[in-house]
């Protein structure tokens, strides 16, 4: 029992391990597409120009000035850098993400605390005539303890003026609801963690309504590099309906073909996110998981986010979290996460976060408490 709580305790470690992430609070904000403020289709990672103008003039607290025609130059706090470049990069653009994080977790037996700088990196985005080059390069987390730098997502793509689109790199499959938090039950248990890219090429069509993403490769990135018996065949496929613009509807399929060291497996999920007022926005999402070689039923996800803005730039933020076990949907792990969600400038945004995991047979409580720094300049 002891070695199983010192393994739960130690997987909860990896809470501060993960670059930033996308925001599906902001549909409150009507922005129902990751691509309206980021290159990636996917969302998190660099930030458009357009993006860095919004983080000013709607979200920020004490951000607004100017218009957001004029902060959407190249010029300005919102900019790279503080604009000290102006407009010398052209159609390039940068960014230097830095976030690091107090980390406080609780276990029957004991406890552990530390101080972390949980990612840094730079990443550039070439956007020119439809077509991206995007890359990322910086502090990678392992699994055990160390880093190592490295380049974790880099793709080309292209969008076409009609809505067709494609990408071949590195990247995370699109699947479901992509919350910042990479350890939501929606995206570590499903395969869709910080080291779960893969190389492999993405076709996509998109229009005002609908957007429809599939995306296929030989395996995980990591798995293809390090030839570490898991590489198998991956494919995911992703549909949204925007049925207004405060609410969206995700349908998704994820297969992982099965390898020396890695059984077949795959998951299928619905989400649904609205907006019904503007500083409320409610998501939630069900997948269901299956793995071969395992009977009886498959394991069941529930993931429900809802944040509430109760000041420009202040969020509060609660989710309820139910993982169950293959084969016993009476075992599995409920989770509760409480967030607060601070946006006071551009560049700046704090977010303190506790997280109270519990086992459904064996009633063992782990608690932990996360207060992170994010500075993106």
């Amino acid at each position: 029992m002891n070695a199983r709580i010192a393994a739960l305790a130690g997987t909860v470690l990896l809470l501060a391990a993960a670059p930033a992430g996308a925001e599906p609070i902001f549909l409150a904000r009507q922005y129902a597409r990751c691509t309206t403020c980021h290159f990636s289709p996917t969302g998190g990672g660099l930030l458009t120009p357009y993006g860095r103008s919004l983080t000013r003039e709607e979200l920020s607290t004490m951000g607004r000035g100017h218009s957001t025609a004029a902060a959407a130059g190249p010029e300005g706090e919102q900019a790279f850098l503080f604009g000290v470049l102006g407009n010398r990069l052209g159609n390039l653009s940068l960014g230097v993400d830095l976030r690091p994080g107090r980390l406080e977790v609780s276990f029957p037996g004991g406890q552990e605390n530390r101080n972390l700088l949980m990612n840094a990196e730079i990443t550039a985005a070439f956007r020119s005539r439809g077509w991206t080059v995007y890359g990322e390069l910086g502090r990678q987390p392992l699994r055990a303890e160390g880093t190592r730098v490295d380049s974790f997502e880099h793709w080309v793509g292209y969008q076409s003026e009609k809505g067709l689109g494609f990408r071949a790199g590195r990247f995370l499959p699109a699947y479901g609801i992509k919350f910042s938090d990479h350890t939501a039950y929606n995206r570590r248990p499903l395969g869709l963690d910080t080291f779960d890219q893969i190389y492999g090429v993405e076709l996509s069509h998109t229009t005002d309504r609908h957007l429809v993403q599939l995306a296929a490769g030989p395996g995980r990135a990591d798995s293809i590099i390090d030839d570490d018996g898991t590489r198998g065949f991956v494919a995911s496929a992703r549909v949204q309906l925007d049925l207004n613009t405060r609410t969206v509807l995700v349908a998704s399929g994820l297969f992982h073909d099965g390898a020396r060291r890695a059984p077949r497996n795959g998951s299928a999920g619905i989400a649904v996110g609205f907006s019904p007022i503007r500083r409320l926005t409610i998501w939630t999402e069900g997948d269901a998981q299956f793995q071969q070689g395992l009977s009886g039923a498959p394991s069941y996800v529930v993931v429900n986010e809802t944040g509430f803005e109760v000041y420009r730039g202040v969020w509060l933020k609660v989710s309820p979290q139910l993982r169950t076990s293959f084969g016993d949907t009476s075992g599995g792990t409920f989770r509760w996460v409480f967030e607060l969600n601070l946006l006071p400038r551009t560049h700046w945004n704090v977010d303190l976060s506790h997280y109270r995991d519990k086992g459904r047979t064996n009633d063992i409580v782990t608690k932990t408490t996360l207060l992170q720094l994010h500075l993106y300049l």
